[in-house]
């Protein structure tokens, strides 16, 4: 069976974010199935560009076949991102410039909705079954998160969209657990709708390399943790979406205490972090670069505890699916999650504690609860973690093709 997955910003472990349509086409080829992934050349997520230099450009990576559409490179608020999903577009709708097999399963996976008009077209063209999978809910996101109209042009645009893809699909796919209701809202039938979250590939938590060569944080999580000091770790995204400014109030909080905070990773929010902590005069704050994702799962065990946070958006009432809190699970260390949302897998795999979202002070209770468990019951805590992450990732979870 041939597979063909769009998703505008798919990338891999080298080029960075995201990650699914990766880690989905390697368990589609273990089945013996063939995958072509359709991702624009610029995406605003990935650490790593691929170099594209014609208009649509091929490139087997591990067994998969990427197709780059060129698109023209954007900052991730910059008005040119509007240019670069329109580029992306024109270079579905002309797929038979591109499309060299037949396919038999079109999968439309780019956040917003708007690639499925194209999915359904080529699906059409080539008898296939269209599949629509869900990240976030647009065009209720920008709704609820960006405090636009209802009656704005790009709005109206994006719903009937979405309206068209739950109308239209022969199956959707939906990451956020508690989605079905608003779907149903908009024309989908429950027989229709498959609840799959994010996952991993448990391999690479199975094989760890050498950790002689990573960078200073590995150093320098060692030399604290032997001097008998909480390590609470962060990696990942900085933005604003992520909330660590609460984080950061919360090291205020604690600052005399014997704790250090180890935040990595790049994003728009972190130069303003750093002259927080600076103007804080937090020394028990240290801030390093993103390491490579082949790298998580020889640092994060190193952890004592692992933060996630998000802002309190009344959207998480669908639940939310990051992959953070996967990888957290699957490097078996408790999780401090301050996260308020529908499903909460933190609470119900008891793999850490969960505590109000943008709360300083809830954010520093729940890390002395930590500081004062034994090291026992830290390491009971991450292992119910490690032990669900490895189920919810199981082989069979990403056979959407059943």
């Amino acid at each position: 069976m041939h597979i063909l997955l769009i998703n505008h910003y798919a990338g891999n472990p080298n080029l960075g974010m995201e990650f699914r349509p990766y880690y989905m086409a390697v368990e589609w080829l273990k089945q013996n199935h063939q995958v072509t992934v359709v991702a624009a050349s610029h995406s605003h997520v990935r650490h790593q560009q691929p170099h594209v230099k014609s208009k649509y450009q091929r490139e087997v990576i591990d067994g998969i076949s990427y197709l780059w559409i060129k698109t023209p490179p954007y900052l991730q608020n910059d008005i040119r991102r509007i240019w670069n999903m329109i580029t992306f577009l024109k270079g579905l709708f002309s797929f038979r410039k591109w499309l060299t097999h037949k396919v038999d399963v079109v999968i439309s996976s780019s956040t917003y909705t708007l690639d499925i008009y194209a999915a359904r077209k080529i699906a059409r063209h080539n008898k296939a079954k269209l599949i629509y999978e869900v990240h976030d809910l647009w065009p209720l996101s920008p709704l609820e998160l960006g405090g636009y109209s209802k009656y704005h042009p790009f709005i109206v645009l994006v719903q009937m969209a979405e309206n068209y893809a739950y109308k239209y699909s022969d199956q959707v796919i939906s990451m956020p657990p508690n989605a079905y209701e608003h779907m149903k809202a908009h024309g989908l039938s429950h027989d229709r709708y498959h609840h799959i979250p994010n996952g991993i590939q448990v391999s690479e938590w199975q094989h760890v390399g050498p950790v002689e060569s990573l960078p200073g944080v590995f150093n320098d999580l060692k030399k604290y943790r032997k001097e008998g000091f909480l390590t609470i770790g962060y990696a990942g995204t900085i933005g604003l979406a992520n909330a660590l400014d609460a984080l950061l109030n919360a090291a205020n909080i604690l600052r005399d205490q014997r704790i250090k905070f180890f935040i990595i990773g790049r994003g728009p929010q972190k130069e303003a972090l750093i002259k927080m902590a600076q103007q804080y005069t937090l020394e028990n704050v240290k801030f390093y670069d993103p390491v490579p994702k082949t790298d998580l799962p020889a640092i994060l065990p190193e952890m004592d505890v692992l933060y996630i946070g998000l802002q309190r958006q009344p959207l998480f009432r669908f639940g939310v699916s990051p992959n953070k809190l996967i990888d957290y699970m699957m490097a078996g260390r408790p999780v401090l999650q301050a996260i308020e949302m529908g499903i909460d897998m933190v609470l119900n795999t008891g793999c850490g504690l969960t505590v109000e979202p943008e709360n300083p002070q809830a954010i520093a209770n729940g890390i002395l609860e930590f500081q004062n468990m034994d090291k026992s019951e830290l390491d009971r805590l991450g292992q119910n973690g490690r032990n669900h992450g490895g189920h919810v990732v199981r082989d069979d979870l990403v056979d959407l093709l059943a």
